[in-house]
C-alpha cells in the first residue's frame, strides 16, 4: 500500500491567500521529504474555503521544489475551461513534470462555479460538457487535424499547418498517449467509477461516505472493466480519508476535536452538506438526525484518528472490509499547530505504514 495526500485546500474565508498558497506548497515539499507517493490539489473558483483556482500553477511550482512525489489535479473541473486551452496547459505541465503528473478530471460540484461559467445546477449539462470536452482533448492529442471543433458551450479551431513558419498545433503530452487520468466517485454504484473501469482510469473514493458505501465503489470499477474486457487492478484504487495520528489515541482524539479537523467540519462541511442535502451520505444509520452528525460521531464512524497502532488497525479493518486497495490518501487541512500536524504526517509514514506492509 502506498500513501498519498489530497488538499482542496481548506482555509477559512478571510485567510491571506499569499500565505495559504505558501503553506500549501510547504505541505507538498514536506510530504515529498517524508516519502509520500502522491499529492492531489483541488480546483475551485467560488469557494473561499477551497481557494486554489489554478492547481496546475501550484503543481508547476512544486515540481521544482520536490524530487519524487507525483502531483495531480484533484480535479480539473472541465466545465470551468475551454478544452483547447486546457489541452495545452495539461500537456505543457506533463512535460514539465516528465511523467510525475496525474490528471484528475471531473464535472465540478460547486454551484457558484456553475453560475460563474454559465451552467444550470438543476440540469446535467455540466456532465455532458465534461464528457465532450475530455473526448475532444484526447482526440486532438492523438490526431490534431485542422478544422473547427464544436460542442455544447465550446468551440475552437485548429489552423492549417504552415511548415515554413512552424505554425501548427504541436503541444501534445510528454506521457503517451496521455497522462494517467483519475476520477472520483461518491455515490453507491457510482457511474463515474464504472467509467473509470471501462477506460482504465485511476478510481478514487471520497472521504465523505462510510466504508460500507466505499466498498460498493469497487463493484462499479469491476463492472466497467468487464464491459470493456479489462482486468481491474485494486492496486490502482485510491481511498481518501480524514486521518490524524498522535503519539497515543487519547491525545489524537483530543487534538482532532479541538483542532482544525473539527473546525473545518463544523464551519464548512456541515453547512455545505446540509445546504446541498447531502449530509445523509455521511450517516451510517439513515435515521440519524442531521444534528447527530457531529465531529464526535465522525471520529468514530468515518475518520481515522488515534495513536499509530490504533490507526494501523483501523486502516487494516477498512482494507479488509472493502477487499483491498492500493493507495491510502490522507485529506489535507491546515497544519495548525504545525508541530502536531507534522508529527501526524510523519507518524503515518514512518510508523503506521510499516505496520501495514503485509497488506497486498
Amino acid at each position: 500500500m502506498k500513501l498519498g495526500y489530497f488538499t482542496m485546500p481548506l482555509h477559512p474565508p478571510g485567510s491571506n491567500v499569499t500565505q495559504t498558497l505558501a503553506d500549501d506548497l510547504d505541505q507538498i515539499v514536506t510530504l515529498d521529504r517524508l516519502g509520500y507517493h502522491e499529492a492531489w490539489i483541488g480546483e475551485h473558483f467560488t469557494f473561499e474555503w477551497e481557494n486554489i483556482p489554478s492547481p496546475d500553477l501550484l503543481i508547476a511550482q512544486a515540481l521544482g521544489m520536490t524530487e519524487n512525489i507525483i502531483l495531480g489535479t484533484g480535479v480539473n473541473c472541465m466545465p470551468n475551461h475551454n478544452p483547447m486551452m486546457l489541452a495545452h496547459r495539461v500537456a505543457q505541465l506533463d512535460h514539465m513534470a516528465k511523467g510525475r503528473f496525474y490528471w484528475g478530471i471531473g464535472s465540478s460540484s460547486t454551484p457558484g462555479d456553475y453560475e460563474m461559467f454559465g451552467f444550470d445546477p438543476e440540469t446535467d449539462d455540466r456532465r455532458s460538457y465534461t464528457r465532450e470536452a475530455l473526448e475532444v482533448i484526447l482526440k486532438v492529442w492523438d490526431d490534431p487535424r485542422p478544422g473547427t471543433y464544436e460542442g455544447d458551450g465550446w468551440s475552437f479551431k485548429i489552423p492549417e499547418r504552415v511548415d515554413d513558419i512552424g505554425l501548427a498545433f504541436h503541444m501534445t503530452p510528454y506521457t503517451k498517449p496521455h497522462p494517467r487520468i483519475a476520477v472520483a466517485g461518491v455515490s453507491p454504484r457510482s457511474d463515474t467509477l464504472i467509467m473509470a473501469g471501462e477506460r482504465g482510469w485511476i478510481p478514487m473514493s471520497t472521504n465523505l461516505v462510510p466504508t460500507s458505501i466505499v466498498a460498493t465503489h469497487w463493484d462499479s470499477v469491476e463492472e466497467g472493466a468487464r464491459r470493456a474486457g479489462r482486468a481491474a487492478d485494486r492496486g490502482e484504487w485510491r481511498i481518501t480519508k480524514e486521518i490524524y495520528v498522535a503519539d497515543d489515541t487519547e491525545t489524537a482524539r483530543q487534538q482532532a476535536l479541538d483542532g482544525v479537523l473539527a473546525r473545518d467540519y463544523r464551519h464548512y462541511w456541515h453547512p455545505l452538506m446540509s445546504r446541498s442535502k447531502n449530509l445523509d451520505r455521511m450517516k451510517i444509520d439513515p435515521d440519524m438526525s442531521d444534528e447527530d452528525v457531529t465531529p464526535e460521531y465522525l471520529i468514530d464512524a468515518l475518520w481515522i484518528v488515534g495513536g499509530p497502532e490504533d490507526v494501523a488497525a483501523q486502516i487494516e479493518e477498512m482494507f479488509n472490509e472493502v477487499g483491498g486497495f492500493g493507495v491510502l490518501v490522507a485529506m489535507g487541512h491546515e497544519w495548525r499547530p504545525r508541530e502536531q500536524w507534522l508529527n501526524s504526517m510523519r507518524l503515518l509514514a514512518d510508523e503506521v505504514m510499516p505496520m501495514l506492509s503485509h497488506l497486498n
